[in-house]
């Protein structure tokens, strides 16, 4: 699939900016008139708000849409809100919404999905589309795929992290792999990235805005209010307009490359070294399999267990603190190994139930029978 850009490529950010909700006329007009002081994009306001618990804000429905409509006549931003299903399409579309959204809530559904997509058939709008609330990458190629196939040519992707239980110091998990495949993916896709969600308080907003940064993200959404405290939704991850503009002023935008030839020279270099240690890495997880089979065939000769306990947490104990001495990070050393006795345990089983086709596992069932051994 080819994707046409959404926003102009520039030397700086995509700046999105607006708040969670809006709430009332003044709000909307008041925040947008000091975002347009700042030069930013695109005008953001939550007009319908899917809740996880009924009682909740749910938004102000059409009535802001008419609040939108003022801020692009009276300062010439362009906006953009959350759809979620046909009559939010058609509403948006007649009160000149310049770009719609997708939420999270949406996206993990295909059927809201291709309702929308139905919906904007022959319409040519840009369209932005976030992550689905569970990390599940298919769920969200789905939902860009629905859209584009009707047509859509202008989509880019917001990433705003994933729902995990238990306790994190984000809102959203990131969980930056996804995105980042994604992008590995269709490369020409544009990708935002929604730190007031993946944050969920702003003191961290500066640091993971500039994170994205630095992996080559196209722009920020943020959520900004002129009165933060007081905000009918997510008031904690808000900012003012004067706290917005000070986070943005201390960001640092990065070059996807640059024509420097010395530097070109020194990266090739060090690719090049890169892909000698990556090739040399794939021979020996090769030889460590072939070992792994022989253990196998012993194992089976002797009707022992593919899984030991005992040894696997030996392994894994004794390669973390090795890996601390070499500066590579637990969490590293931990999912490599457990992707290697991942893969370990389906070369044994290949070889327990080698006469026995009915029991011999796929691939996928490999993955999910490493999964509860881990």
């Amino acid at each position: 699939m080819k994707f046409q850009p959404v926003f102009e490529k520039t030397t700086r950010p995509v700046l999105i900016a607006g708040p969670c909700s809006a709430e009332t006329e003044e709000q909307v007009l008041q925040t947008a008139r000091e975002l347009a002081a700042q030069n930013i994009d695109l005008f953001r306001a939550g007009i319908w708000k899917p809740r996880t618990r009924p009682g909740a804000f749910e938004g102000v429905g059409t009535e802001g849409l008419r609040w939108l409509r003022r801020v692009k006549q009276e300062t010439g931003l362009k906006t953009t809100t959350e759809v979620a299903n046909t009559q939010h399409v058609f509403e948006a579309l007649k009160y000149g919404i310049d770009v719609l959204w997708i939420g999270a809530r949406t996206t993990v559904n295909p059927f809201s999905v291709q309702e929308i997509a139905d919906a904007l058939s022959g319409v040519d709008i840009p369209v932005l589309i976030k992550n689905p609330v569970n990390a599940d990458l298919k769920l969200w190629m789905g939902a860009i795929e629905r859209i584009h196939k009707v047509g859509i040519q202008r989509i880019a992707v917001v990433h705003r992290g994933f729902s995990q239980h238990g306790d994190s110091r984000f809102r959203n998990a990131p969980l930056w792999q996804l995105p980042i495949e994604l992008k590995r993916r269709y490369p020409d896709l544009q990708i935002i990235c929604d730190h007031s969600h993946i944050c969920g308080r702003r003191d961290i907003l500066g640091t993971i805005a500039q994170r994205s940064l630095d992996l080559n993200y196209d722009g920020l959404m943020t959520e900004v209010h002129p009165r933060p405290d007081e905000a009918w939704s997510d008031a904690e991850q808000q900012v003012t307009p004067f706290q917005y503009q000070e986070m943005v002023s201390h960001l640092t935008a990065r070059l996807s490359t640059t024509d420097d030839v010395e530097f070109l020279h020194s990266l090739d270099t060090l690719r090049h070294q890169i892909d000698d240690v990556d090739e040399q890495l794939l021979q020996l997880l090769g030889s460590r399999m072939k070992l792994a089979e022989q253990i196998g065939e012993y194992k089976k000769r002797n009707n022992i267990s593919i899984f030991q306990p005992s040894r696997w947490n030996e392994i894994l104990e004794h390669s973390v603190e090795k890996g601390k001495k070499l500066g590579l990070s637990e969490s590293l050393v931990a999912v490599v190994l457990r992707a290697i006795h991942q893969e370990s345990i389906v070369h044994q089983e290949r070889i327990m139930n080698e006469n026995r086709p009915d029991l011999v596992k796929d691939e996928q069932e490999g993955d999910e029978l490493a999964a509860v051994v881990r």
